[in-house]
């Protein structure tokens, strides 16, 4: 094992997967998949790890399959030091040549940005696993780790499932996944926990929206968030204007990407059922099945079951950025990219920022916090999972928004309503969000899904609670989380 260099900012789990795999003193060449969204440092990771052990690292490129294998044999002669050039002739010619690099000694062969190489050469997955079969004499004599890595989720994520040609070769498969809310927070340097959801409702846990996109440019206090705001993501002149556009373009297999960018919308208006989605893009249900599928896949929608119907799906950007782009940016693109008064633009759609994007991103911040970080003494349970979902008032002939369902596990295994909650960025909480919460656990029980004794109610604000809750909370009736709650301040 090797020490995680000083300036890898957390990754700890990451950086050991990685580390044993390439020290793992196995015999025969070993193969190993590396994913994640794009800017999420995977490329840092696996040149750090090169780096301390002394392995091969070759970033492929947009190119032809000849020129690809021109570039790979160039980076393996300058490796080796090869007094006479390279050529490889095919890709089986210069599997066997990375292969041989671990002839000698065990060592990390890195191949970034797979899917290029994929995309100009299809069948390179099946001239891996033919590299790779267990009896052959070449992948026996090697201990070269094999390191394939890549952006694109949905190619990623098919490399080794169903009858993929290289599914049950590898040894390591590692998604590297964004900073969570705290992480992100302590990344950025940002310690008012108010700033730091805003900051976090807009760029998440993407580590090189800090480094490389705004130059390590951070919010110094609260008073600074609008002025940050302007001369960054929504600052023609900087990277991040222009990063949520592209990180829908660089995903393979978007054909249509008007009716993607319609699809984004309609979720960051709050339409988040597939039929919402549908009436909101102006297509049938069944037309934007596939868009949906897609965006998906690539890691830019998460699809959720609603925590009472299950048949019912909801669907979230996973990405923050996104949905800042769209409720704030796209609407008015023009606007924005000819610096048309960004500062009063921006003030006149501060309350579609407050509404369309912070109390979104609150709610997913308070069922993080209940899945990663609340202690079992808070819901009476160690937590399984958490969801959102509605419940259907018969007698009001409504339905109830459930913010927060909070699962877990009873002695005899069952899945248990640990507790349900409401979470609120920009309003005190008082005691009528208590009796809804409460009308709630009533149909729940009538039902016969909840046991009204064991499921607890629970309350979250980014503004703070009424007095009226102090003695509900005091008998052990409600939990109140805030700020201080949600980012362990407190």
């Amino acid at each position: 094992m090797f020490d995680k260099p000083d300036d890898m900012f957390d990754r700890g789990r990451e950086w050991d997967a990685l580390t044993a795999f390439a020290t793992s003193g196995q015999g025969g060449a070993t193969l190993g998949i590396v994913s994640g969204r794009r800017r999420q440092g995977k490329t840092f990771l696996l040149e750090a790890l090169c780096e301390a052990t002394g392995g091969f690292y070759f970033a492929a490129e947009q190119a032809s399959e000849a020129e690809s294998l021109r570039y790979l044999a160039a980076a393996v002669g300058e490796f080796t030091g090869s007094p006479l050039p390279i050529a490889f002739n095919d890709w089986r010619q210069a599997l066997d040549v990375l292969l041989a690099l671990g002839n000698d000694r065990e060592i990390p062969v890195v191949i970034d940005e797979f899917p290029y190489l994929a995309k100009s050469s299809p069948s390179l997955p099946s001239v891996i696993q033919a590299a790779f079969a267990p009896r052959r004499t070449q992948r026996r004599a090697s201990r070269a780790r094999l390191l394939l890595c890549g952006s694109a989720l949905s190619f990623m994520g098919s490399l080794l499932s169903g009858a993929a040609p290289l599914r049950g070769r590898a040894g390591l498969e590692l998604v590297v996944p964004t900073l969570d809310y705290r992480l992100a927070a302590r990344f950025w340097g940002v310690r008012d926990s108010r700033l730091a959801l805003r900051v976090n409702a807009i760029v998440g846990g993407t580590p090189a929206y800090r480094r490389e996109f705004v130059s390590d440019d951070a919010p110094a206090s609260p008073e600074d968030f609008d002025p940050w705001v302007l001369r960054t993501v929504l600052n023609p002149a900087s990277p991040m204007f222009r990063e949520a556009r592209y990180l829908l373009s660089e995903e393979p297999g978007l054909r249509d990407l008007g009716l993607y960018h319609s699809v984004l919308a309609a979720v960051a208006f709050g339409n988040s059922t597939a039929g919402g989605i549908a009436t909101y893009v102006g297509r049938k249900s069944s037309d934007i099945t596939h868009p949906l599928s897609v965006l998906e896949d690539s890691g830019l929608l998460r699809r959720e079951t609603d925590a009472f119907r299950a048949n019912r799906s909801l669907y979230r950007i996973a990405e923050p950025l996104i949905t800042f782009y769209q409720s704030i940016m796209r609407p008015d693109w023009s606007e924005w990219e000819h610096g048309r008064d960004p500062a009063g633009l921006w003030a006149s759609l501060r309350h579609r920022f407050d509404g369309n994007v912070l109390g979104p991103h609150f709610e997913e911040v308070c069922r993080s916090w209940s899945t990663r970080y609340a202690p079992e003494s808070a819901f009476g349970g160690r937590v399984r999972r958490v969801a959102s979902g509605t419940v259907n008032d018969p007698e009001h002939r409504t339905q109830h928004e459930v913010d927060l369902a909070v699962f877990g596990t009873a002695d005899d295994g069952r899945e248990v309503l640990l507790a349900i909650g409401e979470a609120k960025w920009n309003e005190v909480m008082g005691a009528g969000h208590l009796e809804r919460l409460r009308r709630i656990r009533d149909l729940l029980a009538a039902s016969g899904r909840t046991d009204p004794t064991r499921t607890r109610l629970a309350l979250f604000s980014g503004a703070g609670f009424a007095p009226a809750l102090d003695a509900p909370a005091a008998d052990g009736e409600v939990v109140l989380i805030g700020l201080e709650e949600l980012f362990g301040t407190g």
